[in-house]
């Protein structure tokens, strides 16, 4: 019982005692972020049924949306040289936000008032490029205040030691990715009970059920300049109450902010994100073989530049702790996958739907969010590099139910256990356990961000090391792609009057998915131990 309690203790009740009301501001931003989702659904159906704009234009508007987020370094710099304006920017990203969903209920209420000024495919490429803008100024501003919100001296004004500062920074970071997902899953649980029925709807109903939906989605926005109305509720309490206490202004100024160094505009950051954007347009629009290979290497090559000018800001150990740090998590993010194959599978093979997929879906929001509360104390207590080794471990043994499925291991357990461990019981129990580890590899980064960076460069540390380990999926792309290519799996292609096109062919699957185990357990722990074994050896 005793073992018990000290378990619940440091899952649980120490959480709420690192909890402090400073974390709410950036949760609630990041809250906000994850929240956007709830038009997910209303926004796939309102371009189907109402927009004539052809699959191959959508895709290619996929592209330009994600430009605003390849601008997040030089966004990220610019935060740091106004910091003082920080909310001003969160206010702006609320408008450009609103203006985004007020222009899709405009659209769908008021249709032939917009058609009168502009026309409506024009009004919703607009809208749908404002809204990345809005929340990629949001995020950046919410990461620096994650560091912000961590105190820096107690109630008596002693600085607090680095032991309780880095549980803390753990915990904000953790918190901020429980909010992001937390509101995600709060939309997609709003989204079920919106739609439920909105099939059987005539079309004008439909169309008012999406007016209402991204009426809703207002209240985004609303979220965010919460977080900043509750920030300054907060300081305006501390301080009165330090006046009140009969501290000098001097001393009360100290006790509210964090130590914060000067910062030079360092143009480097804002042409590098200029070639980022240049690069990605350039090619992106070409039809040029080997573009994204070409995207990547150039990024990488950028992004590397923009590394060195964090560097050069740090101390040597440190310097070299960053290096080592950022490898590690580099590697273990570019893994390759098994791409569509495995899902072809368990739809044709294993006879999985579409409801199934979307309760796998839910159980790995749900558990994710449970099982970074659960692993918290890890990160807080262990070293990066022992986290990942613990994360590369467990995604490999769990790669194995995906094996044991297209082996036909469940018809064994099915028969064996009367069809209670079937292919959907092994599904069910391996994303339960899964979830949570992909969410988990990003904390330990952002929490030694948020602890060793310059007062003056947090946001753009932040948007650099993004970047960074967001190539690192990139990579992982195209890992997988060349996979793909070698071991090609098929599925079941038909014309209009049911002629097969294409076969299915799930031979390779198998091979395939050892591949992508072997290298999950691989090349992490082979980055790991030459890293530790070299000068860029990360103790933190």
């Amino acid at each position: 019982m005793t073992r018990a309690w000290r378990w619940i203790d440091s899952i649980f009740v120490d959480l709420s005692r690192q909890m402090r009301w400073s974390f709410l501001p950036p949760l609630l931003i990041y809250f906000a972020y994850g929240a956007q989702g709830i038009t997910s659904v209303a926004g796939a159906f309102y371009v189907k049924e109402y927009l004539d704009l052809p699959a191959a234009f959508l895709a290619g508007l996929s592209f330009w949306v994600g430009i605003p987020w390849a601008l997040k370094m030089p966004i990220g710099h610019l935060v740091d040289l106004i910091w003082r304006w920080k909310y001003l920017l969160i206010l702006l990203g609320a408008a450009l936000m609103a203006s985004s969903y007020g222009i899709i209920v405009a659209l769908l209420t008021l249709p032939e008032v917009m058609q009168a000024i502009m026309p409506v495919n024009a009004w919703y490429v607009t809208a749908i490029i404002l809204a990345p803008c809005g929340f990629v100024l949001q995020d950046v501003v919410a990461d620096a205040m994650s560091v912000e919100a961590v105190p820096h001296r107690d109630a008596d004004g002693t600085l607090l030691a680095e032991e309780e500062t880095r549980a803390l920074h753990t915990t904000m970071q953790t918190l901020g990715r429980i909010a992001l997902i937390g509101g995600s899953s709060a939309a997609a649980a709003l989204n079920v009970l919106l739609f439920e029925g909105a099939e059987a709807l005539p079309q004008a109903e439909k169309g008012a059920l999406y007016a209402h939906v991204y009426t809703l989605a207002l209240l985004v926005p609303v979220l965010s300049l919460s977080g900043v109305a509750l920030a300054l509720v907060q300081r305006l309490r501390r301080t009165a109450d330090l006046r009140r206490a009969g501290l000098p202004q001097a001393e009360i100024r100290t006790r509210l902010d964090p130590p914060r160094d000067p910062v030079d505009v360092n143009w480097w950051y804002f042409i590098g994100g200029g070639a980022f954007v240049a690069l990605s347009l350039s090619v992106g629009l070409s039809d040029l073989a080997y573009g994204q290979e070409i995207i990547f290497a150039g990024s990488m090559a950028i992004v590397l530049l923009l590394m060195r000018q964090l560097i050069a800001v740090l101390t040597p150990a440190q310097a070299r702790a960053l290096i080592g740090t950022a490898i590690i998590i580099f590697v273990y993010r570019a893994k390759p996958l098994s791409g569509p194959g495995a899902s072809w599978f368990e739809i044709d093979v294993l006879g999985f739907d579409p409801q199934f997929f979307s309760v796998l879906s839910l159980i790995a929001s749900l558990l994710t969010l449970v099982g970074m509360i659960v692993l918290r104390p890890m990160m807080a207590n262990h070293t990066i590099a022992w986290i990942v080794i613990f994360l590369t471990c467990s995604e490999a043994l769990l790669s194995l139910p995906n094996l044991a499925l297209y082996y036909g291991v469940h018809e064994w357990t099915s028969a064996m256990t009367g069809g209670v461990v079937d292919a959907r019981f092994i599904a069910l129990v391996d994303t339960a356990v899964e979830s949570p580890l992909g969410q988990v590899s990003m904390i330990p980064m952002l929490a030694w961000i948020a602890r060793n960076a310059p007062s003056g460069l947090k946001a753009t540390f932040f948007a650099v090391m993004a970047s960074f380990t967001n190539l690192a999926l990139s990579a992982s792309s195209l890992g997988t792609k060349y996979l793909n290519q070698i071991f090609v799996v098929t599925r079941e292609v038909t014309d209009a009057d049911g002629t097969v096109v294409t076969a299915a062919d799930y031979t390779q699957l198998g091979p395939l998915l050892i591949t992508v185990a072997v290298l999950t357990l691989v090349a992490p722990l082979i980055a790991i131990v030459i890293i530790q074994n070299s000068r860029f050896r990360s103790e933190d």
